[in-house]
């Protein structure tokens, strides 16, 4: 199957709103992803990558915004890098974090219906 995302969690190419029945596996790999995105600090932590000056950032960098523990913010971290929202970049004792494009684009892409689709494109 053809889909975006890491090795561990590929979005499924079909969408569920296209009219065709989405697999099973698909739907579970989906609903994995979205409900990694479900939780309001994970979505505060993508917010803040983005916003970056460079659009990345360090755990360190994201504890005092959020008002949570180290632990914590690395967690939600390894959720959204699990899930194939973030990818992780180890540089000396730190790692950055940064948001993979194509796999929030493709996460909308499958969410927005088909006819929505044709629209947007068409303008």
């Amino acid at each position: 199957m053809q889909g975006v995302g890491t090795a561990k969690t590929v979005m499924p190419a079909i969408s569920p709103l296209t009219g065709e029945p989405i697999k099973r596996a698909d739907a579970e790999r989906l609903a994995g992803v979205l409900k990694a995105l479900a939780d309001p600090a994970r979505l505060r932590l993508l917010s803040l990558i983005q916003s970056a000056p460079e659009g990345e950032a360090s755990v360190s960098d994201l504890t005092a915004p959020l008002g949570l523990s180290q632990p914590t913010v690395s967690h939600h971290l390894r959720i959204l890098t699990e899930a194939g929202l973030l990818e992780r970049e180890k540089r000396g004792v730190w790692a950055y974090y940064r948001l993979v494009p194509s796999a929030i684009a493709a996460i909308a892409d499958l969410l927005t219906p088909p006819r929505k689709r044709a629209t947007k494109k068409s303008r």
